[in-house]
């Protein structure tokens, strides 16, 4: 783990990641807490039940990890396939605008979330996470010598 980021983090930069997973974070877990309470079939029968699962367990779980900034690559991994499957099954094929004025939904927000896990796994989580905790800032901010 704490050889795929190959830069230090700044204060400032590790103050923004922190609020950054905050507020991701904490609208994963709200997206996913009526989906956990009913893991299987949320969105009856479109999906299988095992995809709904796994959606449920994405969205609750990894919005718990990215506040605690625990695992950071593989939870915003996971958000992000969660994110480009909700586009390709759910937002395209329902032909929803990029932002939508009126009732039917839009893929706005999806793809926000999808941006921005893309951008945590290439910046990692910041001094202010578990994971910079359990392997040590310095190594989770440096990196391997052999990455530079």
């Amino acid at each position: 783990m704490f050889h795929l980021y190959s830069f230090p983090w700044s204060t400032w930069q590790s103050v923004a990641l922190l609020v950054l997973r905050l507020v991701v974070g904490i609208a994963f877990i709200l997206h996913g807490l009526p989906k956990i309470k009913n893991p299987l079939h949320w969105m009856g029968d479109k999906v299988p039940s095992i995809f709904q699962l796994a959606s449920a367990i994405a969205e609750f779980g990894g919005g718990i990890a990215l506040i605690l900034g625990f695992l950071t690559p593989i939870a915003a991994a996971l958000l992000a396939i969660n994110m480009a499957c909700a586009l390709l099954i759910v937002h395209f094929p329902q032909h929803q605008p990029f932002v939508g004025g009126g009732p039917g939904g839009s893929f706005e927000l999806p793809l926000v979330y999808l941006a921005v896990m893309i951008g945590l796994i290439a910046t990692g989580p910041g001094l202010y996470s578990v994971d910079a905790q359990l392997w040590g800032s310095h190594n989770v901010a440096m990196g391997s010598t052999l990455n530079r």
